[in-house]
């Protein structure tokens, strides 16, 4: 079913996915949980289900916020975006120790960046939800100490997850991608197309 207008819910914090959105001409309005999501590794969970799951959690907030502020029933889009390294999550660095020690462990090698995207839509007491995962594999060069200590020493790696933005300076580190430049940036537009578009929002 189409819902009334083609405005949607944003469940993210995110300056990056707003400008990703804007970009694809989606209007959007911000809905976020007074309520944080637990973004913690649940033991022995993969970065393929943590990403999934924060995901979704993220969407069921939103969805609840929305119900208890008795707000117009539209799509609402959810994210969360992950970077990995032999299958360990890089989350975001507390400090300028551990900015150094990410950096560190990603010069000179491929990670992967895991961004997982929901789009829920509730009409009436009916909730459908639709989600997809999208992984791209990125290359560091090899980087000196000074380097990565002069790129710690800014403010940029201290808000996201890995300890880098792709669209920041540390797009001078990147030799390589296998993958959505979109995706790395925390919203894979062609995926976030498609699970719009099923959620009744015009693209185009």
């Amino acid at each position: 079913m189409k819902p009334a207008d083609q405005k949607i819910y944003l469940a993210s914090k995110s300056p990056r996915r707003r400008e990703l959105l804007r970009h694809i001409g989606i209007d959007f309005e911000l809905l976020l949980s007074e309520k944080e999501v637990d973004e913690s590794v649940l033991p022995g969970e993969s970065p393929l289900d943590y990403v999934a799951r924060v995901t979704r959690d993220k969407l069921n907030s939103a969805q609840h916020t929305m119900i208890l502020r008795q707000l117009p029933h539209r799509p609402i889009l959810s994210a969360d975006t992950t970077v990995v390294i032999d299958q360990l999550i890089l989350g975001k660095p507390a400090d300028n120790d551990e900015a150094v020690q990410m950096i560190t462990r990603l010069s000179g090698r491929t990670h992967q960046v895991l961004t997982s995207i929901a789009v829920g839509l509730t009409m009436g007491v009916e909730t459908e939800v639709w989600q997809v995962t999208q992984q791209s594999d990125v290359s560091f060069a090899e980087l000196g100490t000074e380097t990565i200590q002069a790129y710690c020493n800014t403010l940029e790696p201290y808000d996201k997850a890995g300890a880098y933005g792709i669209q920041g300076l540390a797009s001078m580190f990147v030799s390589n991608i296998v993958g959505s430049h979109s995706g790395i940036m925390g919203l894979p537009l062609f995926e976030t197309a498609q699970l719009l578009q099923k959620a009744g929002v015009r693209i185009l």
